[in-house]
């Protein structure tokens, strides 16, 4: 056991790998026509048009992985695409699934596991979220550097055991290099962007007045229903991580607006360059480029 899991009385907590099944997904993606890919993507509500901007884009649908089930919610099209942008091999989802649709939580990794199974060692998980700062704007990115999970679920224990290693110990989950990166790619575009906070609660209603209140008090920035299994499984398999949450409503406790569904993924859309800005910086570091104005 490590030092930490020593002082702690705790099993020190071992690095995993993505299951058999997300192994023989990435082979049938691969003989369909798909690729391998240094960078993966999960593309949130209201984001999944950034695929068709990939050089060569190849698509799939994620059910004809074997692998991937189908989601119901809102504006996740259920794609995995392929293609390149500067060179660089990048593979993404089109949406996801949601633990409110009636996923169990060994089902809501799958996704990143299909990415590292084709070789994806740095990740960039979009989402949805409402603000919870009174200065926050529709449309505005929040580049993660925590969480606050309200869900709490063994997020990751799915995957199999890597009894070569233990996960590192770190800080957070979040690779601070790459959340520094990408807020500076948001501001390139001239969006309104921040580091911040992301709390998870499973949903699928969106909060009441009353836990907009207390999620502000715990500390958080922004509230949403997904990414955070990811994060988690992401991290135990060895990836870097980065999370953009774009703001798609801004809590207003005390002059409440309604928002639905359709309004998520419009907002969401309109903040899709910021989005795509960053994976431009991604990849253009990943390809060894300078990325001034990229």
């Amino acid at each position: 056991m490590g030092q930490h899991a020593v002082e702690t009385g705790r099993a020190a907590l071992r690095m995993g790998l993505p299951r058999p099944g997300a192994f023989e997904a990435a082979d049938r993606f691969v003989e369909a026509g798909g690729c391998p890919a240094t960078i993966g993507v999960v593309l949130g509500t209201g984001l999944g048009g950034l695929a068709d901007r990939l050089t060569g884009a190849w698509a799939m649908k994620s059910v004809d992985t074997g692998w991937l089930a189908k989601s119901t919610a809102t504006g996740h099209a259920g794609r995995v695409v392929c293609g390149t942008l500067r060179g660089v091999p990048i593979v993404m989802l089109q949406g996801r699934v949601h633990g409110y649709e009636g996923f169990a939580p060994e089902t809501l990794t799958r996704g990143v596991e299909l990415l590292a199974a084709l070789g994806v060692r740095q990740v960039l998980l979009t989402n949805a979220s409402g603000g919870l700062k009174h200065d926050m704007v529709s449309g505005e990115l929040v580049v993660l550097t925590d969480h606050i999970d309200l869900v709490r679920r063994s997020w990751g224990e799915a995957l199999e055991p890597d009894l070569a290693g233990e996960v590192p110990q770190r800080s957070a989950y979040y690779t601070p290099v790459l959340a520094d990166l990408a807020l500076e790619a948001t501001r390139r575009t001239g969006l309104p962007a921040r580091k911040g906070v992301y709390a998870f609660l499973s949903g699928p209603n969106y909060e009441t007045r009353a836990e907009y209140r207390m999620l502000r008090r715990l500390g958080a920035d922004v509230v949403g229903m997904s990414t955070v299994p990811e994060v988690v499984a992401s991290t135990r398999m060895g990836l870097d991580v980065t999370v953009c949450s774009v703001v798609t409503n801004v809590a207003k406790p005390d002059a409440p607006t309604t928002t639905d569904a359709e309004d998520v993924c419009s907002m969401a859309a309109d903040a899709a360059e910021g989005v795509w800005a960053i994976l431009e910086a991604f990849a253009s570091r990943a390809a060894g480029i300078s990325c001034v104005s990229c």
